[in-house]
Order: C-alpha cells, then structure tokens, then sequence
C-alpha cells in the first residue's frame, strides 16, 4: 500500500511540473509575439 500512495503521488507532481512548463511556454510565447508585434508595427 505505502508504494502506491507514493506512485500516485509522485504521478500527480509529474502532472503539476508539465502543467507548469505549459504555463510558462504559453507565457513565453505570448511576449515573443508581443515584442514580434512591436518590431513590426514599427
């Protein structure tokens, strides 16, 4: 039993870093954008 409980543990964190690297590749492309977008209107 104990070893589940980790295995489920240890997925969820898996879960929370990718849905963090998400978050910060969205923002990341989004100031990307921004700045292309200022480069261009200029």
């Amino acid at each position: 039993m104990p070893g589940e409980t980790t295995n489920s543990a240890t997925e969820h964190r898996e879960q929370a870093v990718e849905g963090e690297r998400g978050a910060l590749l969205t923002v990341l492309v989004m100031v990307l954008l921004g700045v292309a977008g200022i480069f261009a209107v200029s």
